[in-house]
């Protein structure tokens, strides 16, 4: 087993700070998903979650990252995942396990993924922010695939093609399994995408 396939034990220290942030996620998707984004503040999350609010600002800048998560934590653990897993095979499969990696994740949280695109869905004001943070994420991953390949991500288009469909493949699998109520496995959902694709996207039978 990889140090990708588990994570190592977490000190009390890291534990605690794992907890409140989880908390404090946990806290803004349950009363954002009950009121409304835009009558939540920063203060009721704080108290929900049984801490101050200069606590909730040592975790994240603004409410909007309490509920989309922290995209910054998200692409640095991407990027270490490539790290390891392109020097030992296609890009493509390097990227389907860091994704898969991210599914589980996702899948362990369930509930509050949920929650999360059900206030996206209801709040539009969210949508510049995640967009944003989305290509953020294909900017970073697409130049480590281009530092890899030893091609300038600029002059050649394969590095921002490879991210650009497999975030689309990521997209569709994650619209079937929240539209299946998580009755649908995410994990297949993205092996069935990434497979179309490998296969150049052959009609289906």
């Amino acid at each position: 087993m990889t140090p990708l396939d588990q994570d190592a034990p977490l000190g009390r220290r890291d534990l605690r700070k794992q907890q409140t942030r989880a908390a404090l996620t946990g806290a803004a998707l349950r009363l954002c998903s009950a009121r409304g984004f835009d009558h939540v503040t920063v203060d009721d999350i704080s108290a929900e979650a049984g801490v101050s609010s200069r606590t909730f600002f040592n975790y994240f800048a603004s409410k909007e990252d309490a509920v989309l998560g922290d995209h910054l934590v998200e692409v640095d653990a991407m990027r270490a995942r490539l790290a390891v897993l392109l020097p030992t095979m296609s890009v493509l499969e390097a990227v389907r396990r860091a994704v898969l990696l991210v599914v589980a994740a996702m899948e362990a949280d369930r509930d509050h993924w949920f929650l999360r695109m059900e206030i996206i869905q209801r709040s539009p004001q969210l949508l510049p922010r995640l967009v944003l943070s989305n290509a953020e994420a294909e900017r970073a991953t697409t130049e480590q695939i281009a530092a890899h390949l030893g091609v300038d991500p600029v002059r050649h288009g394969y590095p921002a093609l490879v991210v650009a469909t497999t975030s689309a493949a990521f997209r569709v699998a994650a619209t079937r399994w929240m539209a299946a109520a998580g009755g649908l496995s995410l994990g297949a959902l993205v092996d069935e995408a990434f497979t179309a694709l490998a296969a150049g996207l052959p009609d289906p039978d």
